[in-house]
């Protein structure tokens, strides 16, 4: 089966696509990660009660993740029968709406419990829209790829993840910064407001770009499929639960985000907001370059040692994350934070964009990816309302959410040591096997 040639010089551009569009998404979607940890306590919640108020601040950091299984059954259904193309530039709108609504809604003392109901509203919206994000970019960088550089070309939608959650910590450096009757009335509301040219210029990129080879040769061929959840639960069940059990690796990113900057800043450790926000700011700045160097290893020796790495060094590195934010010494901080999340998540985080992909076929890539990263995330994005429960009515127990953010990366390890290796199998071949017979090994190409 031969792959047209028609779209010479598309994988570079399907990479920068989609790190460019993952990196303007995803500064909206984490902008909402520091204001809940920072601001929404007090804005749209109860200031009698502070501890009662972060918790639920945190819990509609986690609503996002809840409706993302809901976009992704929808988003992932038409995905695989419409194309990657048309999902990409639909979630970038979606996500730029809903997050300038969310800059232009009224306070608590403004209208009361109407307020945070607002929030919620339109944070499911921003979830609805990350459900696809992701999955369509991942899906239509991997179809575009050299077959064995798919590594490193699908890693572009993550870094360029990491990018959008390190614009959005620098956003909030200066707005952190501001007197505090300007930042609760007027300064929390800016970052949002820039999501209106965060949609615009995200819709320019994407829209010129071509649909893939792939998907267009399957529907050319054997055509689209009509329900692809049905097939995609009764050929690939397994690996779906797989991908649900490697995407709670995410909650390492959650922890890191948003609970460790809220206990960090609390008054039992009492370090300063815009320092904090440093320490996002380097790890992610290193991210950068870490991801592409564990995608382009995991093209050489395989994706699952990689993963595996990633999965199981995050849970030893995010204890000592934690125990150094409870020493309150702000150097050990930094240097373990950017160790942490910089390296050691970034090999998980740099190669699940290929790991899970090539586990399905075209006709039901989109939808596997996003059912089960998203199923996965849901967990992931509570997992830090849980960490503010774990923690104690005092807030500062971070031993017991260091232990339950290391159980939480037991799942991704037994998924990859369960899953086949797939980096060197002919993108055509992908998710095609037959019983109890792996897919041959694709020839390197030169």
């Amino acid at each position: 089966m031969s792959v047209p040639d028609t779209h010479a010089g598309q994988p570079r551009k399907a990479a920068m696509a989609a790190w460019i569009g993952s990196a303007l998404e995803y500064y909206d979607f984490f902008i909402y990660g520091s204001a809940a940890a920072l601001i929404f306590p007090e804005v749209f919640f109860d200031e009698s009660d502070p501890a009662t108020a972060t918790l639920l601040s945190l819990a509609t950091f986690g609503v996002a993740y809840a409706a993302r299984p809901v976009g992704a059954l929808f988003l992932g259904h038409y995905g695989d029968r419409v194309g990657r193309k048309k999902i990409m530039v639909f979630t970038l709108i979606l996500m730029g709406i809903s997050t300038f609504l969310i800059g232009c809604l009224p306070t608590r003392d403004q209208v009361g419990t109407l307020a945070p109901v607002l929030l919620v509203l339109c944070r499911v919206l921003q979830g609805i829209s990350a459900a696809g994000e992701q999955a369509s970019a991942n899906s239509m960088t991997l179809e575009h790829a050299p077959p064995h550089r798919r590594g490193f070309f699908t890693s572009f939608t993550l870094s360029g993840t990491q990018g959008g959650q390190l614009l959005a910590t620098l956003v909030f450096i200066p707005i952190a910064a501001l007197p505090e009757g300007q930042l609760m009335s007027w300064g929390w509301r800016v970052p949002f407001w820039v999501s209106v040219a965060v949609a615009v210029v995200g819709y320019v990129i994407r829209r010129k770009l071509d649909e893939t080879p792939a998907f267009e040769q399957q529907a050319a061929t054997e055509g689209v499929v009509r329900l692809p959840l049905a097939v995609l639960l009764r050929e690939h069940w397994a690996d779906v639960l797989r991908v649900i059990g490697g995407a709670l690796v995410a909650s390492v990113s959650t922890i890191f985000t948003v609970w460790a900057l809220s206990y960090a800043t609390s008054d039992s450790v009492g370090m300063d907001k815009s320092s904090m926000l440093w320490v996002g700011a380097l790890a992610n700045l290193v991210a950068l370059g870490a991801i592409p160097l564990w995608a382009t290893l995991s093209d050489r020796i395989g994706r699952r040692p990689v993963f595996l790495a990633g999965a199981a060094g995050s849970a030893v590195t995010m204890f000592l994350y934690l125990w150094a934010i409870s020493t309150g010494s702000y150097p050990l901080t930094l240097l373990l934070g950017v160790v942490a999340f910089g390296v050691v998540y970034s090999a998980a985080n740099g190669v699940w964009p290929s790991f899970y992909g090539e586990m399905f076929s075209t006709r039901v890539r989109l939808s596997g990816m996003a059912i089960g990263t998203q199923i996965g995330f849901a967990v992931a994005g509570f997992a830090v309302t849980f960490a503010a429960q774990i923690a104690g009515p005092d807030g500062d127990d971070w031993s017991a959410v260091a232990l339950f953010t290391a159980a939480l990366c037991v799942p991704p390890v037994v998924a990859a040591l369960s899953a086949r290796e797939t980096a060197k199998v002919p993108t055509e071949q992908l998710g095609e096997r037959t019983a109890g017979q792996a897919p041959q090994p694709a020839k390197a190409a030169a």
